[in-house]
């Protein structure tokens, strides 16, 4: 039913959300129930712009981003008969990581951190929709990493994350420096120094607005 796949891409696009890859339950441990798992992430350009126009934006309340994926995916996933999924308000959390890898649309990059054939080392899901029907698959993307000269790897100004590993205290005193308002500002310096990334279009001010997440 590759039908359904572009139907699903469709009405993610409207939203300023794109498929990220989706994955069988031959392929990975899905939820009870789940027969196809489609992953979702922003669309870009343009996600930033959607978001920033929401009421969850505007309205000053916590999480925003993640009430603003509630709504819509929940939304998407009403209209579709699929269940929404999350990477947040669960525990134990739902191994998005490991569902990542199972598309053939995401790998894990020499810092470790997933890597997208579009979005490069600005991967990230804002949910995901299960169906209880097998979905076809589209082919699997060639790795992004194989034939790159891995800027990544010494893209970090402190070494804090590198192939040997995240360095998660060094990184947050970094960014209480002067030098580190620039990953603050532009974000992470790893993770725009990928040749993928650069050509994502996410914008500066999304990216200031994850890093204030993490490091606030």
């Amino acid at each position: 039913m590759p039908q359904v796949l572009g139907r699903i891409a469709d009405m993610a696009q409207a939203q300023a959300l794109a498929v990220m890859g989706s994955v069988g339950r031959d392929q990975a441990d899905l939820p009870d129930g789940v027969q196809t798992l489609v992953l979702l992430g922003p669309h870009e350009p343009g996600f930033w712009q959607v978001f920033k126009g929401s009421p969850e934006y505007m309205d000053g309340a916590p999480d925003p981003m993640d009430r603003w994926s509630r709504r819509v995916i929940d939304a998407m996933a009403r209209q579709l008969g699929a269940r929404a999924i999350y990477p947040f308000g669960v525990q134990p959390p739902y191994p998005f990581f490991s569902w990542s890898l199972a598309t053939g649309r995401v790998w894990s990059s020499p810092v470790r951190f997933l890597v997208h054939d579009v979005a490069g080392l600005w991967a990230s899901f804002r949910g995901a929709l299960g169906f209880a029907d097998i979905l076809d698959q589209p082919p699997r993307s060639e790795p992004v990493c194989d034939d790159c000269a891995r800027p990544c790897a010494t893209a970090c100004p402190v070494g804090a994350l590198t192939p040997q590993g995240y360095d998660v205290p060094a990184c947050h005193a970094f960014l209480n420096s002067a030098d580190g308002q620039r990953c603050m500002t532009g974000g992470c310096a790893v993770r725009a120094a990928c040749p993928v990334s650069q050509t994502f279009g996410r914008v500066r001010a999304q990216s200031a607005f994850h890093m204030r997440q993490f490091h606030p």
